[in-house]
């Protein structure tokens, strides 16, 4: 793991931030002064510390819900001055991490952590996101086709944000979706998918000519709302633990089998 990455992920300063005090010289790693950000440090064996204080991983974990709304950037520090999800959040939270994105205009559950691993685990799983969308027109054949059997796009820009560097994308079939309204002026629809890349849905409705108008994400796997209001967190309750506890168990232990074939 990159040294300014390891630093921003266990603790309050933002990976900027992290750059800034390695650059100038006030971070330590195994006794000796660091001044590279890129260096590699192994997370759950090196020795870091900044201004005298050690950051090192926690062997216990915490996981938040976080109902995010719109107009609000999920990063640590935005340099033109926009608002971020830490701007509301407690102070407490600074050095979580969120699982994944929801961009400027998406709204719902996000879920926060003070373990990378646990971040990283449940990012790259294809556990179950479901969102409530509006799309301006109405839902065609076409997306139906696309929805039920996947689809790749050589060229996936529609729908992305401008400065993105993802031209093309592969998309899985749903996991499932339900029509709630379909009008030629705009339609709202349920959908739930096992992957959380860059704008997905935004792109995939996109290229039919659907501009998502609005996206909210109502629960990932089994974590839901549970009537939070926008802009309030909670932590996890025992049934969501256990859930969550149970699935990292069963990660670990595809990962072990996999490193010994």
């Amino acid at each position: 793991m990159r040294l300014n990455k390891y630093i921003a992920h266990h603790s309050s300063y933002s990976r900027r931030e992290a750059d800034k005090a390695i650059q100038d010289g006030y971070v330590k790693v195994n006794g000796e002064v660091e001044t590279n950000p890129a260096t590699q440090v192994e997370e759950f064996g090196a020795d870091v510390w900044i201004s005298g204080k050690k950051v090192a991983p926690k062997d216990k974990y915490t996981v938040i819900v976080y109902n995010k709304a719109k107009g609000e950037l999920v990063t640590k520090k935005d340099p033109k001055g926009r608002k971020t999800i830490y701007d509301t959040l407690e102070k407490k939270y600074r050095h979580y991490i969120p699982v994944g994105r929801l961009d400027f205009a998406s709204e719902g559950v996000l879920l926060l952590t003070d373990a990378s691993k646990v971040a990283t685990a449940l990012m790259e799983s294809d556990l179950q996101r479901t969102y409530k969308i509006k799309i301006q027109g109405e839902i065609t054949p076409d997306m139906e086709d696309a929805m039920l059997n996947g689809m790749t796009l050589e060229d996936a820009t529609a729908g992305a944000h401008s400065h993105s560097k993802i031209t093309s994308m592969t998309f899985k079939p749903f996991i499932g979706y339900q029509i709630q309204k379909n009008t030629p002026s705009y339609s709202i629809l349920k959908v739930a998918i096992s992957e959380g890349k860059n704008r997905e849905l935004r792109r995939f409705f996109a290229h039919f000519g659907a501009e998502v108008v609005d996206l909210k994400r109502i629960s990932f796997a089994e974590i839901e709302l549970n009537n939070l209001p926008t802009g309030k967190s909670r932590f996890l309750t025992r049934s969501e633990y256990s859930a969550l506890a149970k699935f990292l168990k069963e990660e670990k232990k595809a990962k072990d089998k996999a490193d010994k074939e």
